[in-house]
């Protein structure tokens, strides 16, 4: 395969076309079912005529957290926080910004009337992330006083209505400062009818975290590096996996938080080892999926439109091809649908081997 550059992934966008508030009910969100040709404009609601019994959804349970902070230094000069992740001895690991970034040691006064305290650089001492240690349990704290981390290209600040529609209505393990968006496409009534359909259902947990955000810099694609995030595949999920292909069932990962922790279980485990295995499959994922990376367990793929020249879309042309993909994109701009965190959907399949 020829050497990617990052102008393979470019497109151009209307900057009216990036979606800034979620659509009225969640599964009312169009679709585009982009498997072949010609590509068919749906809506989400009608994802149970497009799968059939015995079809696996994969989702990302993970929660959002009120990860963004505001306070001051002891001069008065304010800082924002946005919390990356709670470490297992409390301390959280932030992105600090703030006029002149404050030294170890230094006492924070946050808004609400807690204190953090600046313990240094994160991982190590030239880290580009910040260790700090609260003053109450973080997760209570960013509850009361955090504010939801919408993306940068949403340009209304957080309100009640982002506290719910910036989340999905099965999450459940809090740790991400970015939703698994396209999971927030299904309610209570689409995944009913789903199960009714006889479409299975499983879960993998992994927190996004802001450098989902980050670009590529370089226009050698292959130079950069992923940011590293928690993930975990639970064994329950490992098994409907393996049943769900033995008997002829499809795959289907909704989103891409999911592909890249199914992807990374499947370098780490075969199905047909299960049992030695004994458990998950956690730890940490930096994987980066370009066009060329040859996927092991997943047919189709849910998910929304997404930044050009990012890595998220380098994803999703590597799963369903490159042309295929770039089809679609011309198609749903020139069609008008909604893009990013709080955009419209697209179906995909994966691309012949």
């Amino acid at each position: 395969m020829p050497a990617l550059s990052l102008a393979d992934f470019d497109f151009a966008l209307p900057p009216e076309l990036i979606a800034q508030h979620p659509a009225p009910e969640r599964s009312a969100s169009r679709l585009l079912d982009a498997r072949g040709s010609p590509l068919v404009d749906r809506v989400v609601a009608e994802l149970p005529e497009l799968l059939r019994a015995g079809d696996l959804l994969v989702f990302n349970d993970t929660r959002v957290i009120k990860a963004r902070l505001f306070g001051a230094k002891p001069s008065g000069g304010a800082v924002e926080l946005l919390v990356e992740r709670v470490l297992d001895d409390g301390d959280v690991v932030a992105h600090l910004r703030a006029s002149r970034k404050p030294t170890p040691g230094t006492l924070l006064r946050m808004d609400g009337g807690f204190e953090a305290e600046l313990r240094g650089r994160w991982p190590d001492a030239d880290g580009a992330l910040f260790r700090l240690r609260f003053s109450d349990e973080p997760y209570a704290l960013m509850e009361r006083h955090g504010h939801v981390p919408l993306p940068p290209y949403i340009h209304h600040a957080d309100d009640a209505d982002d506290a719910r529609r910036y989340q999905t209505v099965f999450a459940r393990v809090p740790g991400s400062v970015a939703a698994p968006t396209a999971s927030l496409h299904f309610d209570e009534a689409l995944l009913a009818a789903l199960a009714a359909r006889g479409v299975q259902r499983a879960d993998v947990t992994l927190h996004v975290g802001a450098g989902t955000f980050q670009p590529v810099k370089g226009d050698d694609v292959a130079a950069h590096r992923m940011h590293s995030e928690r993930f975990e595949v639970p064994q329950t999920t490992l098994q409907a996996i393996a049943r769900t292909r033995a008997a002829g069932g499809r795959v289907v990962a909704v989103g891409t938080t999911t592909v890249r922790s199914l992807e990374t279980a499947a370098q780490r485990c075969r199905l047909d080892e299960l049992d030695a295995i004994g458990g998950a499959v956690r730890g940490e994922t930096s994987i980066f999926i370009t066009p060329g990376h040859r996927f092991q367990w997943i047919d189709l793929l849910l998910t929304n439109f997404h930044l050009p020249r990012s890595t998220l879309l380098m994803l999703v042309a590597a799963f369903s091809g490159l042309p295929q993909v770039q089809a679609a994109y011309r198609h749903a701009v020139e069609r008008r649908y909604r893009f990013f965190s709080y955009g419209d959907a697209m179906l995909l399949q994966r691309a012949a081997d």
